[in-house]
């Protein structure tokens, strides 16, 4: 009787010691979302009182950025921007790259005698070209689809060991299916003669041409195939249905035939079954065929009238009055670290 007795006293004990370590690890977890949400309210009030404190110097700072941040916006040109949609096929696209980079590297060097005969402009327009840019339209369905054919074209053993994820991140920006050549000129009639010269430095290159025909090739020896297949198996159920009727008309008569019927059954569903994944192929190929077409496909050209460049974070009136209370609250900042490490000395 004793025994049990002890038994019960040791589990009470047990059960109070648990609840008391619950206790405290729920005590310990609303104190630190307390403490947290004390740190970031004194935070706050901190940043409050510094504007407080030195809401007149840092918007003095601020007018006389906006003093020649007007005077700039006044004397600045207007800019326009037009965009270019490309499609590069052939692994093409580091040489798309290239050629921009090197647009914009004779402009930013104001190189306007190459650019005038790179594009065949007049000194006058190659001037008003102020910069060549290209990036990227991201689009995760490019990965998936890439992996896609990844795991198509790889064998068990590669795919098992190369996950999604590391595909993912070894995906660069010329993987990307489009890309977006944007030019910017203090002219707005200059881009409808550009997007020529910039994809033909492309297009002509003998490498991407000569693997533009053999995969053309390829593609059209695939075609003539699979339609020779069609023409094949359409001839062959053809054929099949006028067994199928013979072989009723024979029954109708009387005479005892075994038809087979599960096997005819079977036979017209492989039939069916292949022409569908015949004209599954072809229809790939189809599109196959239109994409790879040329060396580079045009989504969407240059505007001939170019876009002009607005709003109020590209405007120097904006720009410089940020700045100079940046630079003031920086300057603020750097003071008060000052005196506290001077007192923090003593």
């Amino acid at each position: 009787m004793s025994t049990n007795k002890n038994k019960n006293e040791e589990e009470e004990v047990d059960l109070g010691s648990l609840f008391v370590i619950i206790g405290k690890v729920f005590s310990n977890l609303f104190n630190f979302i307390g403490n947290l949400f004390k740190g970031i309210f004194h935070i706050l009030i901190s940043i409050l009182i510094f504007l407080k404190e030195n809401i007149v110097k840092i918007g003095v700072a601020a007018i006389i950025g906006l003093v020649p941040g007007i005077y700039l916006e006044n004397k600045k040109e207007k800019t326009y921007t037009s965009t270019l949609v490309v499609e590069p096929n052939f692994k093409s696209a580091i040489q798309l790259y290239t050629n921009i980079n090197y647009y914009n590297n004779l402009v930013q060097q104001k190189d306007t005698l190459r650019l005038k005969n790179t594009f065949k402009l007049d000194f006058e327009t190659v001037a008003s070209l102020k910069e060549f840019t290209i990036k990227p339209i991201f689009n995760n369905n490019d990965i998936i689809n890439s992996y896609n054919d990844f795991i198509i074209q790889a064998d068990t053993a590669t795919v098992s060991s190369y996950k999604f994820n590391d595909f993912k991140e070894s995906f660069i920006i010329l993987d990307y299916k489009m890309h977006a050549i944007n030019v910017i000129a203090q002219k707005n009639d200059v881009f409808d003669n550009l997007d020529e010269v910039i994809l033909s430095s492309v297009v002509k290159n003998k490498y991407f041409n000569r693997i533009k025909e053999l995969s053309n090739e390829n593609l059209n020896r695939t075609d003539s195939l699979i339609r020779k297949n069609l023409d094949q198996v359409d001839a062959m159920r053809k054929v099949y249905m006028q067994v199928m009727l013979t072989e009723a008309d024979k029954e109708t008569t009387g005479t005892s035939i075994d038809l087979g019927g599960g096997k005819k059954s079977t036979n017209e569903l492989e039939i069916f079954g292949t022409n569908r994944q015949l004209n599954n192929e072809l229809i790939e190929v189809v599109s196959e065929k239109s994409n790879k077409y040329e060396v580079i496909n045009i989504i969407a050209n240059f505007q001939p009238i170019g876009s002009e460049i607005t709003g109020i974070t590209k405007s120097p009136a904006f720009q410089l009055p940020v700045l100079g209370a940046l630079l003031m609250i920086f300057f603020l900042l750097m003071r008060q670290l000052n005196r506290y490490l001077n007192n923090y000395k003593k």
